[in-house]
């Protein structure tokens, strides 16, 4: 039983690193920089929705919908203000900017929500599953977001590859005066796909947090894990990212079941280097080629 609820726990938590590492690759995707302050995002959901549900006593749905609406509009304040003033002289001060913005929200939820952890509950999270009358220790949420994960990464490949929205926004990378020209409106996609990282870092934070103490730095961890499985999956795919976060979180459930956690972070990354030193466009990525 101890094996079933490592594996199920490091799907779990591959799914969190992957769902976020989603959140990298479609801003890089799109518009050739990430936001390095995803991990406050992510903390940004779970935040709000605790807020929401338990502070103001809204319905779980209602709550989660509304945290989840600004999530996606803090990403837009993100590329607004962090990032399109720099990309457009030309500048790669959006690095600094977005890790700055992020510690900005950090310190800001610290002051107004306080440092104490708090728990969300979760009709998903309150009862282990049992087979028999045998516990299983694994919760019914630990299921779901495998799948949860999946299914985005899915959605996001489909429309990135098969529609005309997804051709449109790949094409701004690409060549932005020839996609202006095209009529596509590249301000506008460059700042959807922030929002739609900021989206898929919130979810994450919703996911994970009746599983673990809701708090303002709980993110930081999470978006340096998410940021090393969006490189070792090639951030260039969308199945890359979500498929090397599933192994970076079977690793480390593996590592700190058989090791102990005291290791979990000193064998996870070494890993990480050794395999970016065997294959530095990561696992399912490809080395660009340019046309001259």
């Amino acid at each position: 039983m101890l094996v079933l609820s490592a594996l199920v726990s490091g799907l779990g938590l591959g799914s969190m690193y992957g769902l976020m590492a989603l959140g990298f690759y479609v801003t890089y995707a799109v518009s050739g920089t990430v936001n390095f302050a995803q991990g406050s995002s992510m903390m940004l959901g779970a935040v709000l929705t605790y807020t929401f549900a338990q502070t103001l006593g809204w319905p779980g749905y209602a709550a989660v919908l509304l945290a989840l609406a600004l999530c996606a509009c803090y990403g837009l304040l993100v590329e607004w203000l962090a990032v399109r003033p720099f990309v457009n002289r030309g500048s790669d001060a959006w690095l600094m900017a977005t890790v700055a913005l992020g510690i900005v929200l950090d310190n800001l939820v610290m002051a107004t929500y306080g440092k104490e952890p708090r728990s969300l509950p979760s009709p998903l999270a309150q009862a282990p599953l049992e087979v028999g009358g045998l516990g299983l220790g694994v919760y019914p949420l630990q299921l779901v977001i495998p799948v949860v994960g999946l299914v985005l990464a899915a959605l996001l490949h489909y429309l990135s590859r098969r529609t005309r929205w997804g051709t449109a926004m790949l094409a701004v990378v690409q060549n932005r005066a020839a996609a202006r020209l095209m009529g596509i409106p590249i301000r506008r996609a460059v700042g959807l796909a922030f929002a739609l990282s900021a989206l898929f870092a919130g979810i994450a934070g919703v996911l994970i947090a009746p599983l673990m103490n809701v708090h303002s730095d709980m993110g930081t961890l999470f978006g340096l894990k998410a940021f090393a499985v969006a490189i070792l999956g090639g951030i260039t795919s969308a199945w890359g990212v979500m498929i090397a976060g599933l192994i970076f979180g079977l690793v480390e459930a593996t590592i700190t079941t058989t090791l102990g956690s005291g290791y979990t972070q000193i064998v996870t990354f070494a890993l990480v280097i050794a395999t970016l030193a065997w294959r530095p466009n990561g696992l399912f990525g490809r080395a660009e080629v340019k046309k001259v």
